[in-house]
């Protein structure tokens, strides 16, 4: 077993930074229109759902990877805890889509980059609990190997493009969703740190 739980420490370290690029959709502000505060209110309040169901399944790799479960259980686990994160991309991209363009200027290609963004994060993690289904759980070296380019590859997707999000959430927009409830930091508490 010794073998996959290193491995698997990686994937959460990696997941860790995915997750903040969720996380940049909180932050604090002053100021703004009422009708970007509108916009910002359909957004954010699909937000919050989606941000904690990404650390929960975060937390639930995270859980795998101190009980030292057996490769079978480590890959069920994180194929769903993919699934899952997949899926709250999507919805926030959906979110976002559904909303409209924000009310400033460029509002229309914020929005849209966004929307790209957050449906090829939600892509690339489909991706992912493709590549964990068929990982080998007979075979502990090549088990432990499967999950290492997983580690590489949510690394790469960490460190990748949330440049949209962040032109998204920037200026009056930002400011708007600073102020929404939905788009609020989550509790932490509830998801162990990494």
């Amino acid at each position: 077993m010794e073998g996959t739980d290193p491995v698997n420490k990686k994937l959460v370290a990696a997941l860790s930074s995915g997750a903040a690029l969720v996380l940049t959709l909180t932050g604090c502000g002053d100021d703004s229109g009422k009708k970007t505060e509108e916009w910002a209110k359909k957004v954010c309040d699909q937000v919050q759902p989606q941000v904690k169901k990404i650390q929960q399944a975060n937390a639930s790799i995270g859980e795998a990877s101190e009980k030292k479960q057996s490769s079978a259980e480590v890959k069920k686990t994180d194929s769903a805890a993919f699934q899952d994160i997949s899926d709250a991309y999507k919805a926030l991209g959906t979110a976002v889509d559904k909303a409209g363009a924000p009310p400033v200027d460029d509002g229309e290609k914020l929005q849209k980059d966004a929307v790209k963004e957050l449906k090829g994060i939600s892509k690339e993690y489909a991706g992912l609990k493709r590549t964990v289904d068929k990982l080998d759980t007979k075979d502990q070296a090549k088990f432990a190997e499967g999950l290492k380019g997983v580690a590489t590859e949510l690394d790469k997707l960490g460190k990748s493009g949330d440049k949209a999000l962040s032109d998204l959430q920037s200026g009056e927009v930002g400011e708007a969703m600073a102020k929404q409830k939905g788009c609020k930091r989550p509790d932490t508490s509830e998801a162990p740190s990494s």
